[in-house]
């Protein structure tokens, strides 16, 4: 679409191509050189579990800047902007199964051996167990002597 002098869309055509200022070229430039800065510093210290959430957030961010300006984005027809969204949309659902995934890598400290078929036959094995015995008394607490 083009772009009038205050960067608002005209309905003229949209054949035209935005031409983007030096100068707003230039300060996404410097805001993504101090974005890698920030980068390189915050994989210096330990974050604990913000380590990913921080690079990753980092990270969109460089992106959305070179995506809405040095590819404009910003400018250009609203259906690319909305397949852009939805791109972003899947990208976000499926890094968040990957994490969801991760955190639990390594716990199998809640399986169990056998099928739950054979799990049942054995509870039901100790339930017969237990009605055929006699009944017992309880075992004396340690250190009770008579």
């Amino acid at each position: 679409m083009p772009v009038t002098g205050d960067n608002t869309p005209s309905k003229v055509s949209h054949t035209e191509h935005h031409i983007t200022s030096i100068k707003t070229l230039s300060i996404v430039f410097g805001g993504l050189v101090f974005l890698t800065l920030l980068t390189v510093g915050t994989s210096r210290l330990d974050l604990g579990v913000m380590n990913v959430p921080v690079a990753l957030l980092i990270a969109i961010t460089k992106a959305l800047l070179v995506v809405v300006i040095f590819m404009a984005l910003r400018w250009d027809n609203k259906i690319n902007a909305a397949i852009f969204a939805v791109g972003v949309l899947f990208v976000i659902v499926f890094i968040s199964f990957i994490l969801l995934d991760t955190m639990y890598r390594g716990d199998l400290s809640n399986t169990t051996k056998g099928t739950i078929m054979e799990m049942e036959a054995a509870e039901e094995a100790l339930r017969a167990g237990e009605r055929d015995l006699p009944p017992t008394e309880p075992p004396e607490p340690p250190g009770h002597e008579e």
